[in-house]
This record gives C-alpha cells, sequence and structure tokens, in this order.
C-alpha cells in the first residue's frame, strides 16, 4: 500500500533538506517533516508583514503549546510532533531557542548586528533545530551538539548570503556591522549597504567564516558512521554549492537569484546513498 503524506511532509516538500529527509527510515523522516513544519509555522510568522503586537502574540501561542505538549497535553495539531518528542527524546529548550529566535525578527528588525547577537540568531534559529535533528539521526551527544553548532551556523550564514535582497525588502540586514566598519561601509540601512562597492568585502568576511564551519562540520561527520550523517551530508553539500555559486556571481547588483537544480540535488542525495 503506498504511503500517504503527512500534512507536515507535504509542508516539507518545498524544502531545501526535503532530499535529505526523504532519505531517511520512516520514523526519523517523519519526525523530520514534524520538526520542519513547526520551524516553517514559526518562521512564517516572523516574516508576515502584519503588527509586531499581534505576531508576538502568536509566538506566545507557540510557547503555550510547546509547553502543554511536554506537560503530556499535546494540542490536536501537536500530536505527531509529541510522538517525535517522545520517540528521539527531542528536547524543550531546543523548541523555545527556535520561538526565541523568530521572536528576535519580530521585536525590531535586525539591522547590522553585533557579533554577539549575530552568534546568539545564528544559534537560535539554526544550531537549535541542528541539536533536534542530531538526536533524530541518533548521533553520539558529544558529535552531534558539536555537529549542530558546525553545521548549523554554515548553513545560516549561507541563508544570510544568499537572502541579501529578500531580507532587506523586509528591512533586515544580518551582515555584522564589524564586517560592514572593516569594508568601509558606516550605514546599517539595508538597501543603502546593499547599493556600496564594497559590500563585497563585507560579504567576503561571512564567506570565510561560513567555509571554516562546513570544513569543521565536515570533521565531524567523518569521525561518525556514514549511514548516520547521511543526511547532514547531503545538507552540506548542497548548501556549499551554494555557497560557492554566490562566490562566483558576486555580490554587486544585480544579484541574480542562486538555487541548485532539483537534477543536482538529486544528484547530491544519490551520491551519498551509496
Amino acid at each position: 500500500m503506498k504511503e500517504e503524506p503527512t500534512q507536515a511532509a507535504t509542508r516539507a516538500a518545498g524544502s531545501s533538506f526535503y532530499g535529505g529527509m526523504r532519505i531517511l527510515p520512516r520514523p526519523q523522516r517523519e519526525a523530520m517533516f514534524e520538526i520542519y513544519a513547526f520551524c516553517r509555522a514559526v518562521d512564517d510568522i516572523a516574516d508576515d508583514p502584519g503588527p509586531r503586537e499581534a505576531r508576538r502574540g502568536e509566538l506566545q501561542r507557540w510557547r503555550t503549546d510547546i509547553d502543554a505538549l511536554y506537560a503530556g497535553a499535546p494540542p490536536p495539531q501537536l500530536r505527531g510532533l509529541a510522538q517525535a518528542v517522545q520517540t528521539f527524546d527531542l528536547q524543550r529548550a531546543d523548541f523555545l531557542a527556535v520561538i526565541d529566535g523568530m521572536a528576535m525578527d519580530v521585536v525590531a528588525d535586525i539591522r547590522a548586528p553585533d557579533r554577539a547577537t549575530l552568534e546568539l540568531y545564528c544559534d537560535r534559529v539554526a544550531c537549535a533545530v541542528g541539536r533536534l535533528s542530531v538526536r533524530v539521526f541518533g548521533m553520539e551527544r558529544g558529535a552531534g551538539l558539536a555537529l549542530a553548532d558546525q553545521l548549523g551556523r554554515a548553513l545560516q550564514l549561507t541563508n544570510i548570503l544568499r537572502d541579501l535582497d529578500e531580507d532587506a525588502a523586509l528591512g533586515r540586514l544580518y551582515l555584522p556591522r564589524d564586517a560592514l566598519r572593516d569594508a568601509g561601509i558606516i550605514s546599517t540601512d539595508p538597501q543603502t549597504v546593499l547599493a556600496n562597492p564594497m559590500l563585497g568585502e563585507a560579504c567576503g568576511a561571512l564567506v570565510e567564516l561560513a567555509r571554516h564551519h562546513f570544513a569543521e562540520a565536515q570533521t565531524i561527520m567523518a569521525q561518525a558512521p556514514r549511514r548516520v550523517v547521511r543526511a547532514p551530508r547531503i545538507m552540506a553539500e548542497a548548501y556549499g554549492l551554494i555557497l560557492d555559486r554566490l562566490v562566483a556571481r558576486g555580490f554587486a547588483p544585480p544579484r541574480k537569484a542562486v538555487h541548485l537544480p532539483r537534477v543536482r540535488l538529486l544528484l547530491i542525495v544519490l551520491r551519498n546513498l551509496m
């Protein structure tokens, strides 16, 4: 009998990570789809153009729902997530960290944050998701936490570099203040910064940082059983290629959107199945 996709699986189908999630055994796959659906839901709240107070209220409702889940009374829409929590011992603190990361975008638009704020943001919106994921993958605790930290930061920095124009349209600029100043850029206005001829130099600092985190993540994965790190290997390879394409394209306007063709993603998946 053909397996019917769950609502969480349907939502995950458009994700860059879908290929990496799809190859997992069914219990792990379904857990990752539930984690992704949660992340997508709270991210949509953060990116909604509506009033900030209303969005803060929606995030607070998510905190209440997560608390109810861990108290043994999950809302009906979170029963699938509750099963994943029980099966893989997912930690409440990591779900709340993701919500707190989204709240950073809701309270005020992030513009040229200091390095500590950027590090905190990456930990909440990316590394916390990694900490949930490595439990599903079945990694040893120490190596899993290290991979979540390194790969989470690499992926998030790549997202920041890829989504410069999209974020600027929302009034946001995640390039750190020190990187801008080192490139001679004083403004923190997103559109002004993106038009500056020295933007590439500022982005170059994040490129090197992302590559450092990718390299550290590869070292961790090389020491883990291959079957356990197939999904994060796929994510790392795909995003590493996106980063390479961003560098090859450059950061001067007009910036053509960078995506990996589905065929290339499929090849990455197939190569990591061997």
